[in-house]
């Protein structure tokens, strides 16, 4: 072989090696993150690959509504969450962040448009956004938020279904994902009450296959 050849070779196997251990890296970096990051705890069930029957204690949570397409809206929702929990607008200390952001249609809202701060009109749908507090925070005795749009609030312990997934969270995912734990409650006799909650537990700057994301339902009489 060639000096130039084998100098040719040598640099291309060097770079290859590079971005390995570089990704390498950016994967370490996410597990450990993601590791460090507190979840919702819950009881499991059941389980069958990637579906998981969970039952959950009652839970304390912010929550803002925003109206508007599914990504707009949970865009939108989740910066009054995060300014309550950082204590950007509010006194007193942070509260520690946790996964995952949740977001549910409000299937009572009603139908029409709101008017935001920016005085233009939001049409859409309504969706409830969700920010988990970490264990150990009661209501009470939560800081009260400086913005009248976060509401807090304690959901009752109930058990619920969930299918875990990776990928980019689109409408046409979510739906396909949705669909299949429908079905799969269904063959079991197992209904449902509510709608669909979407679960993402990720950045946006995540690659789509080191997310995670869930559709979760809520199972009827428990």
């Amino acid at each position: 072989m060639f000096p130039a050849m084998k100098r040719i070779k040598t640099v291309v196997l060097g770079s290859v090696a590079i971005v390995g251990a570089l990704a390498a890296l950016v994967v370490g970096a996410w597990i450990y993150v993601a590791s460090t990051v507190e979840e919702p705890p819950y009881s499991l069930v059941a389980e069958d690959g990637p579906i998981e029957i969970r039952d959950y204690p009652a839970l304390v949570l912010a929550e803002v509504t925003r109206r508007g397409d599914r990504d707009t809206a949970v865009r939108a929702g989740f910066g009054p969450l995060a300014r309550y929990i950082f204590a950007k607008d509010r006194s007193g200390e942070s509260i520690a962040m946790t996964a995952p952001v949740t977001q549910t249609r409000e299937t009572s809202a009603e139908p029409a448009p709101e008017t935001g701060r920016t005085g233009r009109s939001e049409p859409g749908e309504a969706w409830r956004v969700r920010f988990f507090m970490p264990t150990g925070y009661e209501l009470e005795a939560l800081p009260r938020p400086a913005d009248e749009d976060v509401t807090l609030l304690s959901v009752s312990a109930g058990r619920r279904a969930a299918i875990r997934f990776s990928g980019v969270a689109t409408d046409a995912l979510l739906a396909e994902k949705e669909a299949v734990l429908r079905a799969w409650l269904a063959a079991r006799d197992l209904s449902t009450e509510g709608p669909a909650t979407y679960a993402y537990y990720n950045d946006p700057f995540t690659p789509g296959p080191l997310r995670r994301n869930e559709v979760i339902l809520d199972i009827a009489g428990s």
